[in-house]
């Protein structure tokens, strides 16, 4: 059921900041910031020969990412993200092995633009695991 690592996903403060630090000390390859409305957010997406970081930044103070930056003042690591062939097929198959799926089950379109699911961190040994359709 699961593929490769799409990407690491980190919350942060000042996303120009980060990804400041990303370009021009480490040399990686950094996208610009894409405001991302529907799930609260502003990414930017720093490319790596083997995956992605996304940087995630609080698009208002309702964002998932502003609670999580009220319990994690410093930011870090906020989720996983693995690929599936078939989100719906994955979806039903940890259902059916006792994981909850966040919040209706629905995919919903990703930074990626293709369809996304979050499982719930207390089945994941304590890490938020998004997936996404490969």
């Amino acid at each position: 059921m699961i593929g490769r690592l799409n990407h690491v996903a980190i919350a942060v403060r000042d996303i120009g900041k980060a990804a400041k630090i990303y370009r021009d000390v480490l040399g990686a390859d950094v996208s610009a910031p894409v405001p991302q409305p529907d799930h609260g957010v502003t990414t930017v997406f720093i490319a790596l020969p083997n995956t992605k970081i996304e940087l995630l930044e609080p698009l208002g103070k309702e964002s998932p990412i502003a609670k999580f930056l009220e319990r994690n003042p410093d930011g870090g690591l906020h989720h996983l993200c693995y690929e599936v062939s078939d989100i719906g097929a994955a979806r039903d198959a940890l259902r059916a092995a006792g994981m909850r799926v966040l919040g209706d089950g629905e995919p919903k379109t990703g930074a990626h633009g293709k369809p996304v699911l979050f499982l719930h961190p207390k089945d994941f040994a304590g890490t938020l695991v998004e997936l996404e359709q490969a």
